[in-house]
């Protein structure tokens, strides 16, 4: 090799690790979650855009999460009022710092057509609200970690555990709430705001 070859190669070989460098030093580190984080779990979500993520994406913003499916008729539309109820007794600038998010029980069904349908049906605000389904064989994972019991009927329903969860910016559990409806629950609500002052 000429030598004015290798000085090009070991020009472009320093180049290259000086861009890695650059990169490592511009990402920034995150802490190791906390051993109690729901995000412990490996899960994948696709969402009512098509978008498909590792749930882990959600932290760093609180998030009130619920499991639901799109065919449902009587609770699921009521956890959907839910969400709503708590986020409307949130002044706007908290509001602007929750996320929601609904996870199917059902993705065989919930493709990102259905979830969408939902949310343009109910007015849910995209930038908030994610309609999502996990991988078909981590849905009894997910429903684990969150404490959501279901079991799905011979003719395609489901009996489930209706429940709000509130997860803190590290994806730990904080609250919980079985009142679903447009009333809120004025305790999960406290928590809700507490979470979001921190």
């Amino acid at each position: 090799m000429k030598a004015s070859s290798k000085f090009a190669a070991c020009l472009s070989l320093a180049l290259l690790l000086l861009a890695a460098a650059a990169a490592a030093v511009a990402a920034p580190k995150q802490a190791p979650l906390p051993r109690d984080s729901v995000y412990q779990l490996p899960a994948t979500l696709t969402d009512q855009a098509g978008e498909t993520r590792d749930w882990r994406s959600k932290r760093g913003t609180p998030q009130l999460v619920a499991m639901f499916y799109t065919s449902c008729q009587f609770i699921c539309p009521l956890i959907i009022d839910s969400g709503k109820a708590v986020e409307h007794a949130l002044p706007a600038d908290q509001r602007a710092r929750l996320g929601i998010l609904l996870i199917s029980m059902d993705p065989a069904r919930d493709d990102p057509t259905a979830l969408m349908s939902v949310a343009r049906k109910r007015k849910l605000d995209a930038a908030h609200w994610s309609l999502a389904s996990p991988e078909p064989d981590q849905v009894r994972a997910v429903a684990g970690v969150l404490g959501v019991r279901y079991r799905q009927l011979a003719d395609g329903e489901f009996n489930h555990t209706s429940v709000l969860v509130l997860l803190d910016a590290e994806g730990r559990i904080v609250a919980r709430s079985e009142q679903i409806g447009s009333q809120v629950d004025p305790e999960f609500v406290a928590e809700v705001r507490r979470v979001l002052a921190d």
